[in-house]
């Protein structure tokens, strides 16, 4: 008979399992890159500084079991993340500009409409993708996300639209999905 408190260790040591060398690595990279950019210095101190401290941070991460493949996600395609980061930088840009047009107008035009879908996505990370990238986008939220459905806020009818099964974002993430 398992005990209480076995469920939730067994779930960590499935996602610690999935975990490689391969996530450790980029881990730190990434860490690397990061202190790199923050720092703005390249001497010779601080780069090995920067080297130390993203070895160690690595290091205890994996320790306290922190790494794993929905943390830092590195089998996503990165031809697939560099077609989608554009696409997404410029839906956010231009939804930035049609709220600025609707807050800024006179007689303020909203619309406020719940949308009910149910997202084509099947893996916890692409739906996770997916909620994030209707709430990146300014006008609307999602309130809710699950595998059966995804319920979001929009400020206008026209940025209702733009969400849903069909949409475009809902296929880009699927195809996102699909190249892991």
């Amino acid at each position: 008979m398992p005990t209480v408190g076995a469920e939730p260790d067994r779930i960590v040591a499935a996602a610690r399992g999935k975990r490689s060398i391969t996530h450790l690595v980029s881990l730190a990279f990434t860490l690397f890159l990061f202190w790199l950019m923050l720092s703005g210095y390249f001497t010779e101190f601080l780069i090995s500084a920067g080297a130390g401290c993203a070895a160690l941070t690595t290091m205890l991460a994996d320790r306290m079991r922190l790494v794993d493949v929905e943390g830092h996600p590195v089998q996503l395609s990165l031809r697939t993340m560099l077609q989608y980061w554009p696409w997404l930088l410029k839906e956010i840009f231009k939804s930035a500009l049609q709220v600025s047009w609707v807050v800024l107008h006179p007689k303020l035009p909203i619309q406020p409409t719940l949308v009910r879908f149910k997202p084509s996505q099947r893996s916890d990370l692409a739906l996770v993708i997916h909620a994030n990238s209707i709430t990146l986008t300014p006008g609307t939220i999602c309130i809710e996300a699950g595998p059966e459905e995804f319920l979001v806020h929009a400020l206008t009818e026209a940025g209702a639209a733009g969400v849903g099964t069909q949409s475009e974002m809902d296929r880009r993430v699927a195809r996102l999905e699909q190249a892991s």
